[in-house]
């Protein structure tokens, strides 16, 4: 039957609509939305809830878990991201400020299963620590002027054994990836460098330093040094010899050539148990070919570039505009005072705990905000605690508005805040240009170079940890553990087990607890 030419040309429509709609529909079900945001949620839960409660002994270990459970699937759980987009993060939160392993955590779920997801991981992951830290803070409001004897002897069984469990960390890193010549040579560079020196602008300039020697030296330094040799090698040859040495030579190389790519290639598909970029495991030569022709995985979720643009033009226009609001109020209010010095601790601290230590300290301990023994206090249960070392800034937030008019947890707050906010800002709006970034050859060098020269950072850490560790009532400021021979005694406890016996870091901690014990009821008393 015919219909009127207007319901005909309305049934067309309705048709299309239909057609349209089960395109779009058929275009769902084929791409990596067709998950429902409630299932990617759930997903993310069961597989990050516990992260907050297990990861202890700070980033180097908390790189190691996330490379277990992400990269190889753990437990038969699913895959989350490739090896070489894994170490690309990695090198990506080890050469931004911030908390490292907060990012990559961070990095990892957004790729997987969007913002949101992204947000509820950061939450579950850094949350248990963050309450944890502001109860310990509520605690030491109401201690006296000195501490008990078996307390202090405490602490100092913690730190001694977080100096071991760090050690093996930095040990296992530069063991597992860090295996051609030149990377070797940059991991001593930036732990002897970073014992050196200490300042703010410092470890930056290392990193940058570490990555710029590997992308020139990939480059064309190393084939520039070859020609050198060889030309230096067939000096004396006479010119038919040469003539006769340069023809043979060319089929030589090529076949060195397609041999050192073969082995590349070969080494690019074994798989890299640490949270590192993988280096070539042959003499110095094969260092100059990075595995930079592996093709990643293609991440399910990518931020835009022009959401990338527009994120970094607010994060550092807010962080101008709190230096500036800081500035012009004299006096400014405590809590901006506060959080304006968290967020530029956060933006500016590079290379992690090394830094952060005596950073926060001048902050936080140099206005009298915090006495020195609560902040060796908090410094010392922080390396017990799981989850991001940063959640400190917790602990010194709320204790800086003990004695004003706003509620401490307000303090807390902002702490926290403060000193998170920037690096994940920053890391998020770096993912979308990494996918452009990423196939220039010179980056890839770069980060190499970048993650060589952090691990090296990690032993620098080490020296920090061990030079503040031991607390006394005559010091509560913290000075070596070398001080105490048992304190030794524990921390080659701590790290034997951790390495030899594979007792996890909490049972590490909680040994070094114990010795500590141990001592002050023998000697300490």
């Amino acid at each position: 039957m015919l219909l009127p030419a207007p319901f005909s040309r309305y049934g067309g429509s309705i048709r299309s609509l239909q057609q349209k709609w089960r395109s779009y529909a058929e275009t769902r079900r084929n791409s990596h939305d067709e998950d429902p945001l409630a299932r990617r949620m759930l997903d993310v839960f069961l597989r990050t809830w516990d992260l907050g409660f297990i990861a202890f002994g700070g980033p180097p270990v908390h790189f190691q878990i996330f490379h277990a459970r992400f990269v190889e699937g753990k437990g038969g759980k699913q895959k989350w991201v490739d090896e070489q987009t894994y170490q690309e993060l990695f090198a990506i939160c080890q050469g931004l400020p911030g908390p490292a392993s907060t990012k990559m955590l961070f990095c990892l779920v957004l790729l997987h299963a969007g913002i949101i997801p992204a947000i509820m991981a950061f939450f579950l992951w850094s949350l248990p620590g963050a309450i944890g830290m502001y109860a310990l803070s509520v605690g030491v409001q109401n201690l006296g002027e000195s501490l008990p004897g078996p307390v202090y002897a405490l602490l100092s069984g913690l730190n001694a054994a977080t100096v071991g469990i760090v050690a093996v960390s930095g040990v296992q890193l530069a063991e597992k990836a860090i295996q051609d010549k030149i990377s070797r040579i940059l991991v001593i560079f930036g732990a002897c460098a970073g014992l050196c020196y200490n300042a703010l602008w410092y470890f930056p300039l290392l990193i940058v330093i570490g990555g710029l020697a590997i992308a020139i030296w990939d480059g064309w330094l190393f084939s520039l040094i070859q020609k050198k040799r060889l030309a230096w090698k067939n000096r004396h040859t006479q010119p038919a010899d040469a003539e006769e040495a340069n023809t043979d030579s060319i089929p030589m190389e090529s076949i060195s050539l397609g041999q050192s790519e073969r082995n590349e290639m070969l080494r690019s598909r074994k798989i890299n148990p640490s949270g590192t970029l993988s280096q070539s495991s042959g003499p110095l030569s094969n260092s100059t070919q990075p595995m930079e022709t592996v093709v990643s995985q293609p991440a399910k979720y990518n931020i835009r570039v022009r959401t990338g643009v527009a994120i970094t033009i607010i994060f550092f226009a807010s962080f101008i505009a709190i230096l500036v609001a800081r500035a012009k109020l004299t006096p400014p209010p405590l809590p901006l005072d506060l959080f304006a010095s968290m967020y530029l601790a956060g933006t500016v601290i590079f290379g992690g705990g090394p830094v952060v230590i005596p950073l926060l300290r001048s902050y936080v301990v140099g206005p009298g905000w915090v006495s020195s023994r609560d902040f060796l206090i908090g410094l010392a249960i922080i390396q017990a605690f799981p989850g991001p070392n940063f959640n400190f800034a917790v602990f010194l937030g709320a204790l800086a508005l003990q004695h004003s008019q706003f509620p401490t947890i307000f303090g807390g707050f902002l702490g926290g805040l403060g000193i998170f906010v920037p690096g994940i800002t920053l890391a998020v709006a770096i993912q979308s240009f990494w996918s452009a970034l990423r196939k220039r050859r010179s980056m890839i060098r770069f980060l190499r170079g970048v993650n060589a020269t952090a691990i090296g950072l990690v032993f620098t850490a080490v020296y920090r940890l061990w030079e503040i560790g031991y607390l006394t009532a005559a010091n509560s400021a913290g000075k070596s553990l070398a001080n105490e021979p048992w304190w030794l005694v524990v921390t080659t406890v701590s790290y034997a087990s951790n390495a030899w016996f594979r007792l996890p870091p909490a049972g590490s901690i909680i040994v070094g607890a114990v010795l500590g014990l141990c001592w002050y009821g023998a000697v300490g008393r």
